[in-house]
């Protein structure tokens, strides 16, 4: 068997949210107290010199915000915690919901003035369906934010799950005093700083030490406002949590460094070990002795001084190990990795051996491709890897004749990402990018002339739609494809072959 207690200490998560609730700022801080970096840095650098770690592309810095997963690991008293941090806008959502499909549980960062918002619908919804467990941060209660039960209720009616408050605020925005740990039974005081951890006061809040704290008048609200939590919400059920039907509420200011220890010290207790993933063939089971594990995600240009790719490959079952030989399960060919890579961001350290939870960096020369298995000889295919089919596309022409080997490389790395797809028109040969949201053209035009040197300028293209035609009649479907029709400016009359079947 496997060593269990190397995967039983493994927290493998992702940090999901609408844009701008504060994913970056929150994974930043964990970071820090992680002990990853000595200065958290910010999301939009003003008087902070500092950039978000997992903001490493040029764009991420420049725009404030993120534009693809980011990977992070670091240990944490005696737990192993991988941290996907994830783009919000909607754009990208086809990395997060994939990202999704690689970790054992989640976070989700609400803002506290704005409360539910459209992409936090719809990623617990994945998370519903997977039934992954879920912790909610309420962030930026330094600001004025709405009253903590509307936010509950509003948690529990839109997110259709069962909420348990483990902190609790004392007030909001200026009036802000911090937040009473339900979960520890200790006071946090807040004290507005981006890098100095709180202290926490251990108060009896049934005392006149609690009046002393924070006024007689705040105490005796916050002592009405816990009694009414006891009476209102059951206890805190870890299984419920585990199942994905409950989920505890954390409250603070990620920005300001406040109410984030409580999160991750309570999530490293509560958070669950690697899980059991489904295959085609059967369910694999974590301690199970045999590597296997699924390439998720494609990132071309991590490392700036190479143009290669990494694959990032979750580990399943097992135990990885270096040099050892692993089945490609689609080419049906064993190979071996020199240097896996583990993750800080962009900067990445070889490893000798990664345990199931894990996620690691395998080089990538055009071996893979999303959704691709390894194993130590069984043939498995993990399901439930999301393709969305692109709604917007455009012509992509060469702005610089004199770089035409650049454009065409930086296009293939690109596409191998899994975030646009490239298509062919077969009457002229022109070369047509699909992808679901007008911000990722601007992303890949940025990345082709920053990461490549290769400028490249769109055309508009009246398409809506990319799909399969297919007949069980060859004749009679090359002769509908070579029909001329006048009207054929809508998608179904166009027929674009996909460069990579």
């Amino acid at each position: 068997m496997a060593n269990n207690n190397e995967i039983e200490r493994r927290r493998t998560f992702a940090i999901i949210a609408h844009p701008d609730a504060g994913k970056t700022s929150l994974t930043e801080k964990l970071l820090l107290f992680g002990g990853q970096i000595q200065v958290a840095g910010a999301v939009k650098s003003n008087k902070i010199k500092k950039t978000a770690t997992s903001d490493w592309m040029d764009i991420e810095k420049q725009r404030g915000i993120s534009v693809t997963t980011s990977v992070m690991e670091f240990d944490y008293h005696d737990y192993k915690v991988n941290i996907l941090d994830t783009p919000g806008h909607q754009d990208f959502a086809e990395d997060t919901y994939r990202t999704l499909t690689a970790v054992d549980s989640v976070i989700i960062v609400v803002d506290g003035a704005k409360g539910v918002e459209t992409q936090t619908r719809k990623l617990m919804e994945v998370c519903r369906m997977r039934n992954t467990p879920v912790i909610i941060f309420i962030n930026k209660m330094d600001r004025e934010a709405k009253d903590p039960f509307d936010l509950l209720d509003e948690l529990e009616e839109e997110l259709h799950i069962h909420v348990r408050p483990l902190t609790w605020p004392i007030e909001s925005g200026v009036r802000f005093k911090g937040v009473y740990n339900i979960y520890e039974h200790n006071l946090n005081l807040y004290q507005p700083s981006k890098q100095v951890v709180t202290e926490k006061v251990e108060v009896d809040i049934h005392t006149e030490e609690l009046d002393n704290q924070i006024g007689a008048q705040l105490a005796d609200k916050l002592r009405g406002e816990l009694e009414l939590i006891d009476g209102v919400y059951p206890e805190f059920d870890k299984e419920e949590y585990l199942k994905g039907e409950l989920a505890p509420v954390f409250f603070g200011s990620a920005l300001n460094n406040f109410g984030v220890q409580e999160l991750l010290d309570c999530f490293v207790e509560i958070a669950p070990s690697p899980r059991p993933v489904k295959a085609e063939e059967r369910e694999v089971e974590p301690e199970e002795p045999k590597f296997t594990g699924f390439i998720f995600k494609i990132t071309a240009n991590i490392d700036p001084n190479h143009r290669s790719c990494i694959a990032f490959c979750k580990i399943c079952s097992g135990k990885f190990v270096r040099n050892a030989p692993y089945l490609h399960v689609r080419h049906g060919k064993t190979m071996r990795f020199s240097s896996p890579t583990q993750f800080m961001a962009q900067r990445k350290t070889t490893v000798d051996e990664a345990w199931a939870g894990d996620i690691i960096g395998l080089p990538d020369n055009g071996t893979f491709k999303i959704g691709d298995t390894l194993t130590e000889g069984e043939a498995l295919h993990f399901k439930g890897l999301p393709s969305f089919s692109p709604e917007m596309f455009k012509y992509i022409e060469n702005a610089d004749p004199m770089k035409q080997k650049q454009l065409a490389k930086g296009i293939d790395q690109l596409m191998d990402e899994g975030v646009a797809q490239l298509f062919v028109n077969q009457f002229n040969g022109r070369k047509i990018i699909g992808t679901v949201g007008q911000l990722q053209f601007e992303v890949i035009q940025y990345r082709l002339e920053n990461e490549y040197s290769a400028k490249c300028r769109w055309e508009p293209l009246s398409l809506y739609k990319a799909c399969w035609i297919e007949s069980d009649d060859a004749a009679e479907l090359e002769a509908f494809k070579n029909t001329s029709l006048p009207s054929r400016s809508f998608a179904m009359y166009w027929y674009l072959r996909f460069l990579k079947a």
